[in-house]
């Protein structure tokens, strides 16, 4: 068997923890693939809805991922209807796809209250209770966005599955389920 330029591809362990590093990394390097996940959700016509979101937080021990949003975002309305989600990363400095599926929790109100303080004030305006994200408009900058902590919402990811597939010289593929511990299991690239 050929020996990778990425050793932590070779072990189900260590890829499990260099997914959990790459996913943690991403929460406080805005210049990591992590940092910019694509999270799709289900429309309420049960269309599928993929969109470019800001990884907020990472657990590795509870399994967990939080991306904050709008309450007035399609997402929430989706996430309301149908509250799973998968969330892809696409890492090519790693040559790794991570694929997450979760079932997702809206958090509002006290409950993320903590999260609204650490904010700066610049960002707390993309949570405004008007317009409304996707709101038609007369012109590309016709709006004004007020922050309101009422808008906020935090999706808590409740990781029920991870995949990873490394595209190396010899490629491999696993899946990590929450019903079996993490343990993993080996699948054909």
């Amino acid at each position: 068997m050929a020996l990778s330029s990425h050793p932590w591809a070779e072990k189900l362990p260590l890829l499990y923890d260099h997914l959990w590093a790459r996913l943690i990394q991403g929460v406080g390097d805005r210049h990591t693939p992590a940092r910019h996940p694509t999270l799709v959700t289900v429309s309420e016509n049960g269309m599928p809805q993929a969109r470019t979101v800001v990884l907020r937080g990472a657990d590795k021990q509870a399994a967990t991922l939080a991306i904050y949003t709008d309450i007035h975002s399609e997402k929430v309305n989706a996430l309301s209807a149908t509250p799973v989600a998968a969330l892809h990363v696409w890492d090519a400095g790693e040559q790794l796809q991570i694929r997450i599926k979760a079932n997702v929790t809206i958090l509002t109100g006290e409950s993320v209250s903590e999260q609204w303080q650490r904010l700066p004030e610049h960002t707390r305006s993309a949570y405004s209770s008007s317009p409304a994200p996707g709101e038609p408009i007369a012109d590309s900058l016709a709006y004004t966005k007020t922050p309101d902590k009422s808008a906020f919402a935090v999706l808590w990811l409740d990781i029920q599955a991870i995949e990873a597939l490394h595209l190396g010289q010899c490629h491999r593929r696993a899946a990590f389920k929450r019903t079996d511990n993490w343990a993993g299991q080996w699948l054909v690239p």
